[in-house]
């Protein structure tokens, strides 16, 4: 019997050891197949977007065109949506091979490793009908919104803006920068903003499925190329591709893919002109560009983050001042006898606390336009975020301090109605004192989380300092501002903590 189990003992190792071979051998077998990873904004139609039929798949030009690339390498696609500010970062992290995505080669020619153009681009502006602007210089005194880190922003602020785009620019009463197209457009719509620039492939794609509300300006801002953006110095990858794209311009597969996204008239690759880019990093020739350092560095990231930290610290400040009295308020409605009244603040704070802040501000800020057709003005912007953070915060500090105020023995209660106390003296003497003291430690948590909150202003296009810091990294291609950014909330946050601890031994 022994010998039995022996045995049996003996194969299944054998067979364990076997198996755990044929795995590693499978492991390293699928290692070797080669990903091709694409970083794109996942909100720029028709080069790159989530499919309207398919949850969880994404469409567009720039893909198909990269999917056919990868099916002649023997590759796997891998989509990658990126956040449009933090492409550079992405990048240089090895986190995606290239930025693919109706991507600007104008002004960048130096800062990436680029392929052939092989779309023609233009920038044109996009207006509500009836708006009365019919040209680019009735844009005097409007608030115009281009998308963050984007070729339009290029075009009124860049090295490379011409000069009457930049007297343009100094024309407007604003011009604002905004997260994503779909939120320029809500801006638009809104009467926040009078125009929005973008890429007219983008615009077109826009306004045809938004239905006939809104109108592309004639007039151009700017041209443009789109190429594919590597890393810069790593030609061999950028070669292998555009080796492909040469090989689909050639057979005609580049220009079937192009008529099915309506871009046939766009399409330049093989065109004269469309390599100089390219050229400049053959062969091999490219150098990485040296990294900003330095104490020099570091404070000019500061001093550039200094107006984005007074906003945090003005949404900080002024969400508290109005939302611990509110919360208090809220709190005894909750608490009321009265039914009706005890209903209408459970259901507030339920919803309060049962939906992303996010979109409560975007509720806030554009809710009395669809709701009521009142139009929101540009610096109705900040206002709006104050009172979306102050209804967030009201709700939870309300549930903060009932819990503070049912913590007090009812014993109390009864004692200070013996001895004559009315039921206001009894509150404010005897049981708010004991309650402000049980309820220092959770609000102390809430206020800690409310200096991260501020960094969610983005939504609708505030710029508070977290939002500026990536706009500076992308810049810069540096991630110090993050780390930057990152050294406030913690100093911000530690100082908050000091001073309520101080507060609490009292």
């Amino acid at each position: 019997m022994k010998n039995n189990t022996s045995e049996f003992l003996k194969i299944g190792i054998f067979l364990f050891v076997l198996g755990l071979l044929f795995s590693q051998a499978g492991i390293k077998g699928e290692a070797k197949e080669k990903t091709f990873t694409v970083g794109f904004d996942a909100e720029f139609p028709p080069y790159g977007y989530a499919d309207p039929d398919r949850e969880g798949e994404y469409i567009g030009f720039d893909l198909d065109l990269a999917e056919e690339v990868c099916k002649r390498a023997g590759w796997t696609l891998v989509k990658q949506p990126i956040d449009w500010d933090s492409k550079d970062m992405e990048l240089n992290t090895g986190s995606i091979d290239c930025i693919w995505n109706g991507f600007t080669i104008n002004g960048r020619e130096d800062k990436y490793t680029w392929s052939k153009a092989y779309i023609d681009n233009s920038q044109v502006v996009i207006v509500k009908k009836g708006s009365g602007i019919k040209k680019l210089s009735d844009l005097a005194g409007k608030v115009v919104a281009v998308q963050a880190d984007s070729s339009a922003l290029a075009a009124f602020t860049g090295e490379d803006a011409s000069e009457e785009n930049l007297a343009l620019c100094e024309s407007f009463s604003d011009l604002q920068e905004v997260g994503d197209y779909n939120s320029a457009f809500l801006n638009l719509d809104s009467g926040a903003v009078d125009a929005i620039c973008m890429d007219i492939g983008v615009a077109s794609y826009q306004v045809k499925n938004r239905g006939g509300d809104f109108e592309i300006l004639e007039e151009r801002v700017s041209s443009e190329q789109y190429g594919i953006g590597f890393k810069k110095g790593n030609t061999k990858l950028r070669d292998q591709v555009q080796g492909y794209l040469d090989d689909m311009l050639e057979d005609g597969s580049f220009a079937r893919i192009a008529e099915k996204w309506g871009l046939s008239d766009a399409a330049c690759l093989g065109k004269e002109g469309t390599d100089a880019a390219y050229l400049l990093d053959q062969d091999g020739a490219g150098k990485p560009s040296q990294k900003k350092k330095g104490l020099g560095f570091f404070l000019s990231v500061v001093k550039q983050l200094s107006k984005g930290m007074l906003a945090s610290v003005s949404i900080f400040v002024l969400t508290l001042l109005f939302a611990l009295p509110l919360g208090l308020l809220i709190c005894m409605v909750r608490m009321s006898k009265i039914g009706i009244f005890r209903w209408i603040a459970r259901i507030y704070i339920s919803i309060m606390r049962g939906t992303p802040l996010m979109l409560q501000l975007l509720v806030v800020f554009f809710g009395p336009y669809y709701a009521f057709g009142i139009a929101t003005s540009a610096n109705f912007r900040f206002w709006a975020v104050i009172i979306g953070f102050t209804l967030n915060y009201a709700a939870y500090f309300a549930e903060i301090y009932r819990s503070g105020i049912q913590g007090v023995p009812k014993g109390q209660r009864e004692a200070a109605f013996i001895l004559g106390y009315s039921r206001l003296q009894t509150f404010w003497k005897i049981i708010f004192p004991q309650m402000v003291r049980r309820v220092i430690p959770p609000i102390t948590n809430e206020v800690i989380t409310l200096v991260k909150d501020t960094s969610l202003a983005f939504a609708i296009a505030y710029a508070e300092m977290f939002t500026l810091a990536k706009r500076v990294a992308a810049a810069n291609a540096s991630i110090v501002p993050l780390f930057v950014a990152g050294l406030f909330y913690y100093i911000f946050n530690f100082v908050i903590a000091m001073a309520i601890e101080k507060v609490e031994e009292k």
